[in-house]
């Protein structure tokens, strides 16, 4: 009988790839090379994560934000606009601002090498849309148009984010994100 898997060790292992990753990149993750920068195996990767892919997803799953968190409990423009904006903050000075270079980095990944990380970059598109599609369908708009909505807000950001990691210019990029929020909620109208 296999014994159960240390969820302690685990989170901590997790913690410590997400950390890596945020300082050196996706692109060229190995598992030995990581193993060995944070002090553990290929085999006990491996043996808490499946996988490299896995190990991938769930660094990037439990390092983006909330999307269900901040807008499952939209109701009014209003509280899409506050969500809005938290989720903004979060891209950019809250605990995930550190990890958007991984989720860019996948996505720049997705467009040369789909083979590879094709789905799991629509999974992590997916993830932030589908919930803000959500607020929008609740404020009554036809599923398309709270989809094509919610892409506009996620991509929107996301380019902004970019845009501020290259350029460093914060005022200039959260003037343009309050605009984009602010055009995304007069939308939702």
């Amino acid at each position: 009988m296999p014994r159960p898997v240390n969820a302690e060790k685990r989170a901590e292992l997790l913690k410590q790839v997400v950390h890596h990753l945020q300082h050196h990149g996706v692109a060229q993750m190995s598992l030995s090379p990581l193993a060995q920068s944070i002090g553990t195996t290929k085999r006990m990767l491996l043996y808490y994560f499946g996988s490299r892919e896995n190990l991938l997803a769930q660094a990037l799953a439990t390092s983006r934000p909330d999307a269900h968190a901040m807008f499952d409990g939209v109701r009014d423009t209003a509280g899409l606009h506050r969500a809005a904006l938290a989720l903004w903050e979060a891209m950019t000075v809250g605990d995930q601002s550190g990890p958007i270079r991984m989720l860019l980095q996948l996505l720049s990944l997705a467009a040369t090498d789909p083979e590879q990380y094709g789905d799991i970059a629509a999974e992590t598109v997916e993830v932030m849309v589908g919930p803000i599609a959500a607020a929008y369908v609740r404020l009554g708009h036809p599923p398309e148009q709270a989809r094509a909505g919610a892409t506009l807000l996620v991509s929107g950001l996301r380019g902004l984010c970019q845009d501020r990691l290259v350029t460093h210019d914060v005022a200039r990029t959260d003037a343009a994100a309050r605009r984009l929020i602010s055009d995304a909620v007069a939308a939702a109208d």
